[in-house]
């Protein structure tokens, strides 16, 4: 049986492009979305009429019941875990942090923190040895806004990004030896929707010029370095971070 690779938020940009590969590269695929079940299932019906195997299960990953559910379509699906993506992750409106309020935050914290930290939890409790799993890997979809600090746009989705590559670093110790690589990338400007959740659907074309490499990233480029990660390629990485940010 190939791999298994669970891709949180796998209908829409940087998810998609993850999705698309890794069916290329072998992997069994589940798309993971939220509420667009249409454009998952577009995905799913382009990987498999590549010959690829796919599936789309709808969960909202910052509920742990919804996640247990999620994990369990996987199992009987797909098969035995060895890939978790943790891409899903959102953000909002252009602000300054003191224009933000407790209900902006909870929804930032919760798509952005929660959801990864039971995903991953859900994952471990599958691939670790020290529950009787075979190992595997894990790829936290952090961002470039995690050191920048995003002002006067997103310092609550910058923070929320930072505790991210904190959970990175200490889970990838947690279970180095159990089997399980832990890694992340951190996307900087790339061509995607959420830019447009932002209020700026031409985010990446008014920055880009100001970027070393003077344009924006494309999802497949991110792609290409979470297949890496997740491969027995980077066999000896964990708790690793790899800017794919044209320099910035």
């Amino acid at each position: 049986m190939s791999e298994v690779v669970l891709v949180t938020g796998g209908s829409r940009g940087i998810g998609a492009a993850t999705s698309r590969l890794a069916a290329a590269r072998g992997y069994r695929v589940c798309v993971n979305y939220r509420a667009d079940e249409a454009t998952a299932a577009a995905v799913v019906a382009e990987i498999r009429s590549a010959g690829g195997t796919a599936v789309a299960v709808r969960a909202d990953v910052s509920r742990s019941a919804e996640v247990e559910r999620l994990f369990r379509a996987v199992d009987d699906e797909l098969g035995p875990l060895t890939a978790l993506v943790n891409n899903a992750g959102t953000l909002e409106k252009q602000c300054r942090l003191d224009e933000l309020d407790e209900d902006r935050l909870a929804r930032i914290w919760s798509a952005n923190i929660t959801g990864p930290f039971l995903c991953a939890g859900a994952a471990v409790r599958r691939m670790s040895t020290r529950h009787g799993g075979t190992g595997g890997a894990i790829v936290n979809v952090s961002s470039t806004a995690a050191r920048l600090g995003a002002p006067n746009e997103y310092v609550d989705y910058a923070a929320s990004k930072g505790a991210l590559d904190s959970m990175t670093r200490g889970l990838a110790l947690e279970v180095a030896r159990e089997g399980i690589r832990v890694n992340c990338v951190r996307p900087g400007l790339i061509h995607t929707g959420i830019h447009a959740l932002g209020g700026e659907p031409g985010r990446v074309d008014r920055v880009a010029p100001n970027l070393p490499m003077a344009r924006g990233g494309q999802p497949e480029e991110v792609a290409e370095a979470i297949l890496w990660l997740l491969s027995p390629a980077s066999s000896y990485a964990t708790g690793t971070f790899l800017d794919i940010s044209g320099g910035r």
